[in-house]
């Protein structure tokens, strides 16, 4: 009799119950952003420079990196509730650090944790959510657990941001905010069926995410890699120092319109993501390398000219260009991988995004010192421009080649 994997074995169990888990994903992935317009808080606070700021938004991604690695397929030996209760359990202790937070190591201790949180829960709660799904929704499940991740993205910082510019506590109503949010989603958890039917403990081999190229992928992969790498860079500086430059550069203090921003990053990607469907196979990451290319520009504009305008249609064409090289990036690379060794193709890209996530923005925090603040953003975003170029000039070699005779 041939053997079925825990993933494929049929879930009936009606429609409520992947909605539940997307509310789950959701919440946790806001605690991933939950800090980000309070950065310049803590800035002033704790007498902390631009450098230290990105060290402490890189932290995160070096978390996810770590988890993503480690424990890549644990929940098909564990099963998902297990892992995605994990996460839910180190999103809140994070909250808690960042709500006790005076000093950087509380700070540094609590993005790491929301690094690990995040790498727990996003391919465990992506799988779980179109596992729940009946047969006939299960394209409708694919899409909403997108929505979750990003507009669970986007929801932290308006939620921090909205919370902490109009109510009382500015710096600890957020996480008591999240706090409960949690709460609420571990109910909802414990709710949720289980998908998986782990082995028995004696058979159970946790093992980390096997990471390979194989030849069949490698065309496909570089110029997404590259391309990824591009548009993740620009996510990093809109979610990590942005705050500090509409804040210094543009005279922006709000909070709120802060986390509206990121916000408006968030939704622009998950839009770019959902859009890029519509484009032509081969045009997909083209099109969508020339709008982020669109917006570094704007975004370059708007801080060399203090224009709130340019920033703002600057943050939706750089999160559209993003959201579409992503989503455009996986189904290439899936495209072009043998069927066994997909998830490790895809575990490979998913290290170049993170890498991005907060090497760039490393970079960034330690020039800023030497050129300042308004001529490093533009920097950045210039170099985001000519990688993307980079991006775009790989593809057309790429398809020079290949329409070559033999």
């Amino acid at each position: 009799m041939p053997q079925v994997s825990p993933s494929e074995r049929p879930v009936d169990l009606g429609s409520r119950w992947f909605f539940a888990m997307a509310v789950v994903f959701a919440v946790g992935m806001m605690g991933t952003t939950l800090p980000t317009p309070l950065y310049p808080v803590y800035q002033q606070r704790l007498g902390m420079d631009d450098f230290q700021v990105a060290v402490v938004f890189a932290t995160y991604a070096f978390g996810v990196l770590g988890a993503l690695v480690l424990t890549g397929p644990w929940s098909d030996q564990l099963g998902r509730r297990p892992m995605l209760a994990g996460g839910l359990l180190l999103s809140g202790a994070s909250s808690l650090l960042f709500l006790c937070g005076g000093h950087l190591w509380l700070l540094l201790l609590g993005r790491g944790l929301s690094g690990v949180s995040a790498g727990l829960l996003t391919a465990t709660a992506t799988v779980a959510i179109i596992e729940l799904a009946p047969a006939r929704r299960k394209a409708q499940a694919a899409v909403l657990a997108a929505a979750a991740n990003m507009g669970g993205l986007g929801l932290g910082p308006l939620l921090a941001g909205v919370l902490s510019q109009y109510l009382p506590w500015p710096m600890r109503l957020p996480y008591l905010a999240h706090l409960g949010m949690l709460a609420v989603a571990a109910g909802l958890l414990s709710g949720c069926p289980e998908t998986v039917k782990p082995p028995s403990p004696s058979l159970r081999r946790l093992h980390r995410q096997t990471l390979r190229l194989p030849a069949d992928a490698r065309r496909a992969f570089l110029p997404a890699a590259v391309s990824c790498f591009a548009g993740f860079a620009l996510l990093g500086l809109l979610t990590s120092l942005e705050p500090a430059i509409v804040s210094k550069v543009l005279g922006i203090t709000s909070r709120a319109l802060i986390g509206a921003l990121v916000f408006l990053v968030f939704a622009a990607s998950l839009c770019g993501q959902i859009l890029q469907r519509r484009v032509a196979a081969g045009a997909r990451l083209p099109v969508s390398c020339g709008m982020l290319i669109l917006g570094a520009g704007l975004l370059a504009g708007s801080m060399a000219f203090n224009s709130g305008g340019l920033l703002v249609v600057g943050a939706v064409a750089a999160g559209l260009g993003q959201g579409g090289i992503f989503a455009a990036s996986i189904l290439a690379v899936t495209a072009a991988s043998p069927a066994a060794e997909r998830a490790s193709v895809t575990s490979l890209l998913f290290i170049v995004v993170y890498l991005a996530v907060a090497l760039p923005v490393l970079g960034l925090g330690l020039v800023i010192g030497a050129m300042g603040l308004r001529a490093a953003g533009v920097t950045f975003t210039v170099l985001v421009m000519l990688i993307s170029v980079a991006a775009l000039a790989v593809l057309g070699l790429r398809r020079r080649s290949a329409s070559l005779p033999a």
